[in-house]
């Protein structure tokens, strides 16, 4: 049977620590609980469980608590944790035979993460494969009968294990603190982080945390040497940005390069609020039914659906075109994000 280390950073989790703890406990051989600076009873709760509770002092960095918790292992796998989780009784079981019947030629097992979209989360999925058991010592094997190399892409089990989120609120201050934080010190940014930053953005930052990242989104936008995709990404974010500040022509300048070729859903949704807040009601369903039908979003999949179908309601009531708007609305009400993924 495998053994196993929990290793988790926590701060200010009172609330929900000893429920994910409880629903773990008696699978884990080890238990690692590290604080980066609780102000309530976090530390008194883990050590409640544990008696490896260590002080990190946050700096601003997920990865560098990460790394010092799994320094502190010992067994041969690690279960990496965070403190609104929850494991159900069902998983629990599945857990426990994977534990018992894991083979050791294993290094990573995925797990589902469920909940996502009961929370406002950047994700536009449900429910995902997520990295979330990992061997503590890797053995390097040669491999292949001629031309023989070292493997190093790790064997990898998608188990069929869920685990539900359960935060009590939005991370996304945090989040977006730390992005800007990086964009101060002039880091650079992972294509994955660039794209999560205007994720964050686009679903849950507010008209001052847009107004603060423009001039990056706008400098990406611009940039020669920015990847496509990215710069659909910055475009998104930058038009967003200067519609709320009031910067019609900036905003319709930037719009025009992202509803050249195939579109962006986002855009076409910007374009639309942009005319709906000038009750100008054909124009906006105009750019509404490009955001639901006709594009395709990238970041916040709802510009692409429900958002988009419930404003065309909206303006076709405005209109005095009611059965319109009652078909809208019906499919606005009936859309979901995870049968439109």
């Amino acid at each position: 049977m495998a053994t196993i280390s929990l290793c988790m950073i926590v701060k200010n989790e009172e609330a929900v620590l000893a429920r994910c703890l409880d629903s773990i406990c008696g699978l884990m051989d080890e238990m690692i609980i590290v604080d980066t600076g609780s102000t309530d009873r976090t530390r008194e709760i883990a050590k409640k469980y544990t008696k490896k509770v260590y002080g990190f002092a946050w700096v601003n960095d997920f990865s560098a608590a990460r790394n010092f918790a799994f320094s502190k292992a010992s067994c041969e796998y690690i279960y990496s944790a965070d403190a609104d989780e929850v494991l159900d009784e069902e998983n629990r079981e599945k857990f426990r035979y994977l534990k018992e019947n894991l083979m050791p030629e294993v290094e990573i097992v995925q797990m589902y993460y469920g909940n996502q979209l009961s929370h406002r989360s950047v994700y536009n999925y449900d429910r995902e494969l997520r990295p979330k058991l990992f061997k503590r010592q890797r053995s390097f094997q040669w491999i292949d009968p001629i031309h023989e190399t070292v493997r190093l892409l790790p064997v990898v089990f998608d188990s069929d294990i869920e685990i539900t989120h359960m935060p009590q609120g939005s991370h996304a201050g945090r989040d977006l603190a730390i992005f800007e934080d990086m964009v101060k010190r002039g880091e650079s940014f992972s294509k994955r982080l660039f794209t999560m930053y205007a994720k964050e953005l686009l679903i849950a930052g507010d008209r001052d945390r847009l107004a603060s990242a423009e001039d990056f989104f706008t400098q990406a936008a611009d940039g020669g040497q920015t990847a496509p995709e990215q710069m659909k990404e910055a475009l998104c974010v930058v038009v967003r940005a200067a519609r709320l500040r009031g910067d019609g022509l900036k905003m319709y300048r930037y719009a025009m390069k992202g509803v050249t070729d195939e579109g962006i859903s986002e855009v076409c949704w910007e374009l639309g609020e942009y005319y709906f807040m000038r009750k100008d009601y054909v124009e906006a369903s105009i750019w509404y039914y490009n955001a639901a039908y006709e594009t395709s979003s990238i970041l916040n999949i709802h510009t692409g659906g429900d958002l988009p179908l419930m404003r065309l309601s909206e303006c076709y009531e405005a209109l005095g075109e009611k059965e319109q708007a009652k078909e809208y609305r019906s499919l606005a009400k009936s859309w979901t994000a995870e049968n439109n993924a």
